[in-house]
């Protein structure tokens, strides 16, 4: 079913639109995929804060001139599904997780900071630790000293306390009281 002119206006401004927010773009040819694996691809695309989109590659290529992810328009050709993503790893890793376990789904590139990325580079960056992950891992480093020092001063104590002997304390005589 061909669009007509508004139609293909309005495609490429909510592209236009997508590009300008995302971070991440990866393209992936989806030749031979069943309805359901897509629909299971784009149900986990969504839960994970990514857009993906069948589109065609003239309209595509409208859409991203101007912006960074311009440098792979080259690559733009064949049936591609587009992945749109605010967070710099979540488009690579949805697409990189599922071509995992489907041989159809072939990775073609993708564009992340103004540079284009090939099918290793999509997997590499695919292979990023999350957001929460590298904060856990910072704070985490943040904390090893502290936490060291702790423990170290902690051994001295008991150190020192094991090698001190207590004298007996003998009982005190009885203080007699003093009538006034």
């Amino acid at each position: 079913m061909s669009l007509n002119r508004s139609e293909k206006e309005a495609v490429i401004s909510d592209v236009t639109g997508l590009a300008a927010k995302a971070q991440t773009l990866v393209m992936a040819e989806y030749r031979g995929i069943t309805v359901a694996d897509m629909t299971k691809l784009r149900s986990i695309a969504r839960s994970n804060g990514v857009t993906l989109s069948v589109l065609k590659n003239t309209l595509a290529r409208r859409a991203v001139s101007g912006s960074g992810f311009e440098i792979v328009s080259d690559l733009m050709t064949g049936p591609l599904i587009y992945g749109f993503s605010e967070d710099a790893v979540a488009a690579a890793r949805v697409v990189a997780d599922f071509a995992k376990t489907n041989d159809k789904l072939v990775i073609r590139g993708g564009a992340y900071g103004g540079k284009a990325l090939d099918l290793n580079g999509v997997k590499q960056l695919a292979s990023i630790p999350s957001k929460e992950v590298l904060l856990a891992q910072l704070l985490g480093l943040m904390q090893s000293p502290i936490s060291r020092t702790a423990r170290v001063l902690a051994a001295i104590a008991e150190k020192k306390g094991a090698g001190v002997v207590e004298a007996p304390v003998e009982p005190a005589e009885p203080v007699e009281a003093v009538a006034a």
